[in-house]
């Protein structure tokens, strides 16, 4: 089922298409990417791989060989219709043409449905996508968040965003998305995906990521969303010092109190502060403060 460069051209001049930018359309056509893309996954007949962003169908046919059931999500009706032209004949391949984001805080109310229908059975959720690179970080924020219960993620993302997602504390991509991922998952680089994997290229390099649901043991935020928009408070004012921040805070009595008994150094910067005092001043304010 993998297309070539050839094999897309093709399908799409037969349907009078063309790639489009504003669903930033960049098919990967490196045979040997798309299948460690699908390897890392390790899919197998309980799981139910969510594809966002299919293009002309080339990965779905490659998942459908595994999963249990394909959900590929395409906002774009034209292309959609040349993909399910392209994996005709595979009855566990199901489309829904809809924007996988009803917003940048919130995820398709038709997609949470159909996942939830999808997984009713006990069968697992596994994220497995060439993403869009527009849409990408929220929606990998909102499914780590716990928009709905997710086992594994394995993605295609520009470097960027990857780098972002993936930054330490200190670091000049580190922010909001970077501790969100170091607290509520575990994540891994598996490769660098260059210019020339895809089809047209873009103007920018982009890797593939692996995402896991984090040990048990390790300590969760009370309220994994409103964990996400104390820490958007911060980092939207990154430049200023936290003591700062936290003195226009909505509940700043609460936060400054936290900072307190934490001896937290006030002078320090959103990107100064490591995940793990993060989440312990959240945990904290929302104990002494209600929900933030």
């Amino acid at each position: 089922m993998f297309q070539t460069q050839s094999d897309i051209r093709r399908l799409l001049a037969s349907s009078g298409l063309a790639p489009r930018k504003r669903f930033g359309q960049h098919f990967l056509v490196d045979r040997n990417l798309m299948q460690q893309l699908v390897d890392a996954a390790e899919l197998d007949r309980d799981d139910v791989a969510l594809e966002v962003g299919p293009g002309t169908g080339s990965l779905t046919g490659l998942l459908a060989e595994r999963a249990g059931l394909v959900l590929a999500v395409e906002i774009d009706e034209a292309i959609a219709a040349v993909a399910r032209g392209a994996t005709a004949g595979l009855p566990n391949v199901r489309w829904l043409l809809t924007d996988a984001l009803e917003s940048k805080s919130r995820l398709s109310p038709r997609l949470l449905s159909e996942v939830l229908e999808a997984t009713a059975g006990g069968r697992r959720l596994k994220l497995v996508a060439n993403l869009p690179y527009d849409i990408a970080t929220p929606l990998v924020l909102n499914l780590v968040q716990g928009a709905s219960p997710w086992s594994r993620m394995c993605f295609t993302v520009q470097r960027e965003v990857g780098d972002r997602l993936l930054a330490e504390c200190g670091e000049s991509a580190y922010g909001l998305a970077s501790v969100l991922v170091a607290v509520l998952a575990d994540a891994r680089r598996i490769a660098r995906v260059p210019r020339q994997a895809f089809w047209p290229s873009p103007r920018v390099e982009s890797v593939m990521l692996r995402l896991d649901p984090p040990p048990p043991s390790r300590p969760r935020p009370i309220d994994p969303v409103a964990f996400g928009h104390f820490l958007r408070a911060f980092f939207q004012q990154r430049r200023k010092t936290i003591a700062r921040i936290a003195a226009n805070h909505a509940a700043s009595t609460a936060v400054i109190g936290a900072m307190a008994t934490m001896q937290l150094d006030g002078k320090l910067r959103p990107e100064n502060v490591s995940p793990d005092t993060w989440l312990r001043l959240f945990d904290a304010v929302a104990a002494s403060a209600g929900r933030c």
